[in-house]
Order: C-alpha cells, then sequence, then structure tokens
C-alpha cells in the first residue's frame, strides 16, 4: 500500500503532508504486519555485537529500535527518513523506551554521513524511492566500513503481490483521477527486476551481492483493513479530496474486493518480496 512515487521534491512534500501523517497514524498496525520482516533483518545481526547500524527509510522507527536492542549498549543505530512526522515519531517512541537509538530526518541519496561509519546497513522497504539509486547506494557505500553488510528487503513485482494492488483495481473505475503505477519508475515495485538491482549495486561499489526470494506471511486485524486503504497508498490519497457518496461507494467496494484475504477476524496474504545482500567492497 506504497504511496505513489513523484519527484524528489514531490516526494518530500508527501512524507512531510498527508502520507507521512497517515503512517503515523497507522504505526501500530504497519509495525505488526511487517513484523516477520523486522525479524528477519534484526536476528542475522550478533546480539551484543557493538555494532554501527544504519536503517535507510527507517519511518516510525520500529526497526531501528529493534536492532539497538540486538546490538546492545556498545552499538549505536540510527535510523534516517525523509519523513519530518515520522522521524519526530520514531524519536518519542525511543525516549519512551529509553533507546539508544537515534534519528534523522535526511534523504539517505544525498546526506553526507561520516565516512566509514556503520558496519552494517539495512533497509525493510525503505530503498526503492530513490530517484538515482547508484548514486543513493553509491553515497551509502561511501558511509559504510570495508566490509560492511548491506541487507535490504524489497517487493519483488505487482504480479506477484496482488494484496497490495487490490485497493487500487477496485477502486479505479470509481476514481476516474487515481493515478496510474509506472513500471520501473521509483515507488514500491522498483526493484522488482533481479538484475537491475544487482546492477545498480555493482555500479555503485557494492560486492558478494546475494539477491533471493523470500515469501513472508502477513496478517493485520480485519478491523483495521479499511483504516489501511482509506489512508495509504494511491487509494488513500485519492479519497482525501473525494466527495461523501464517492467515498463511501469506494469504501464499499474496496473492502468487498478483500474478501478473499479475510479469514474470521484476520486478514492475511503472502508478501513477495527479494532479500538483497552484499558488502562494501575494499576501496
Amino acid at each position: 500500500m506504497d504511496t505513489m512515487h513523484q519527484t524528489d521534491n514531490e516526494q518530500a512534500a508527501l512524507w512531510n503532508g498527508s502520507a507521512g501523517r497517515a503512517w503515523v497514524t497507522e504505526q501500530e498496525v504497519l509495525d505488526q504486519m511487517f513484523k516477520p520482516f523486522e525479524n528477519l533483518l534484526v536476528d542475522s545481526m550478533s546480539a551484543g555485537s557493538g555494532q554501527r547500524v544504519l536503517d535507510v527509510g527507517c519511518g516510525t522507527g520500529s526497526t531501528t529500535l529493534a536492532a539497538a536492542r540486538r546490538v546492545g549498549a556498545n552499538g549505536h543505530c540510527i535510523g534516517a527518513d525523509i519523513s519530518a512526522p515520522m522521524i519526530a515519531a520514531a524519536q518519542a517512541r525511543a525516549e519512551r523506551e529509553g533507546s539508544t537509538a537515534s534519528f534523522i530526518c535526511a534523504d539517505a541519496q544525498t546526506y553526507t554521513f561520516a565516512p566509514a561509519s556503520f558496519d552494517r546497513i539495512m533497509s525493510r522497504f525503505g530503498v526503492m524511492f530513490f530517484a538515482d539509486p547508484v548514486t543513493a547506494f553509491a553515497n551509502l557505500r561511501r558511509a559504510a566500513s570495508d566490509g560492511a553488510e548491506l541487507r535490504c528487503i524489497v517487493w519483488r513485482n505487482a504480479a506477484d503481490n496482488p494484496f497490495m494492488t487490490t485497493a487500487e483495481h477496485a477502486a479505479a473505475p470509481l476514481l476516474p483521477n487515481l493515478p496510474a503505477r509506472r513500471p520501473g519508475a521509483p515507488g514500491q515495485f522498483a526493484f522488482a527486476d533481479l538484475s537491475k538491482v544487482s546492477s545498480i549495486l555493482e555500479q555503485s561499489g557494492w560486492a558478494e551481492i546475494d539477491i533471493r526470494p523470500i515469501d513472508v506471511d502477513c496478517s493485520l486485524p480485519e478491523k483495521e483493513l479499511a483504516g489501511c486503504f482509506t489512508r495509504l497508498g494511491p487509494v488513500g490519497l485519492v479519497l482525501q479530496n473525494a466527495d461523501e457518496r464517492t467515498r463511501v461507494h469506494v469504501i464499499e467496494t474496496v473492502r468487498a474486493a478483500f474478501d478473499p484475504y479475510v479469514h474470521g477476524t484476520d486478514v492475511r496474504y503472502t508478501a513477495a518480496c527479494w532479500m538483497v545482500s552484499a558488502r562494501a567492497a575494499s576501496a
């Protein structure tokens, strides 16, 4: 249910506006739904390792906080995201938890990180939105120490993830101004092509590249489903300006389209993703 991709300035405006606020509102639901991915990223880290970790596109901070708990008091985790509302939520969570994690509101494509300052760079669905991914991953390579590990989870293609496009397919006949996805453009499925991802990493200084498919079972409470599709993604954006009659019709139509995924009080689906791993090649 990602927000539709725009130019850099439009992305910043979007994530610092309605899209960012929506993700903060839905924080608990999204964190629980995507918890299996958080576990995949964090469980591979050595407990108490003292690693320096950068979490790219950290959102409201769940993965950063989990990594901070994992590496222990001798490590340090920094979460970076372009969205000020989400970074504010992440900082508040860290303060409540007494976490050593810290957060910066920044575009990881252009931000000047201290050179060789991270032993591990990770991301859960945060690296597919760069306008220039080669430049972005080269910037992350400069921030990584030699031999540092890169570990990211990204979506495969839309055809393998029908749950993620159910809302827009159902709503399209009712919302003529619903923007169409642009194949290959920055956005949720921008890294669907394995060879494209591998080429981006090779060009930006990463080695030992390993990209493998993962299929992960996800769920959310049925009572939260309508809140998600009316706030998040392309349908959520367009519904903000829809009249009440259209809004009611869209909600009824879209909710019915999700029936195949509803099992009692739960909504269940399989997320088809890539697990992307690489190491920072020695200069």
